[in-house]
């Protein structure tokens, strides 16, 4: 795992454009407001980005590599055509499987089973109906929790940009694999659930 993975707290920024078929975002440190990793998705095909000017974008596949700035890669998000409910793979930066997203079927706010890459669960990642909070948990336990921050009206009602605050528990130790699904989680609720 890389090591920039062991801080608790990264703002996601997706990027703005009025006509975008390629979903990029710019991970910051918030307390110092430095550019710590970059994610973009560069292998999209001709096909794909012309079904996501439509109302099937949401079924398209993606594949967004996450790397620091200068270059070293850290994780990649990766699903296939998706029909009806989706299953996300996420690697490391030695792009080896360590997890899987399970879309869960008939969940208000959207709810995923987060899963090791042998297909054992580790927690749920659950959204709220009634706003853009989204919770890793296990039992009681609460190991991470992704919000929707608010950019202005503007940006908000003629761009399908969104910005994401993550915060990780003390609960998840460092250099835990969790870590990397938490973080791969947050592209994985804006390209599912709210795009």
């Amino acid at each position: 795992m890389h090591n920039i993975l062991n801080q608790n707290l990264f703002f996601v920024k997706e990027h703005i454009g009025i006509f975008k078929a390629a979903n990029n975002y710019d991970i910051y440190h918030p307390q110092s407001g430095n550019m710590v990793m970059q994610c973009r998705e560069t292998n999209l095909g001709w096909f794909s980005k012309m079904l996501r000017f439509t109302d099937y974008k949401r079924m398209t596949p993606f594949h967004i590599e996450v790397k620091t700035p200068d270059g070293q890669p850290v994780l990649r998000v990766k699903r296939g055509v998706s029909i009806f409910l989706s299953s996300v793979e996420v690697f490391d930066e030695q792009d080896q499987l360590i997890g899987i997203f399970k879309q869960k079927f008939f969940s208000i706010g959207g709810k995923f089973e987060v899963m090791d890459s042998e297909g054992r669960p580790l927690c749920m990642l659950k959204g709220h109906w009634l706003s853009w909070n989204f919770n890793f948990v296990k039992g009681n336990t609460v190991f991470a929790n992704v919000s929707k921050k608010w950019d202005g009206i503007g940006k908000e009602l003629f761009t399908s940009a969104d910005n994401y605050m993550v915060e990780i528990s003390n609960e998840v130790p460092e250099n835990n694999a969790l870590r990397t699904l938490i973080l791969a989680a947050v592209l994985c609720i804006d390209m599912v659930l709210k795009e």
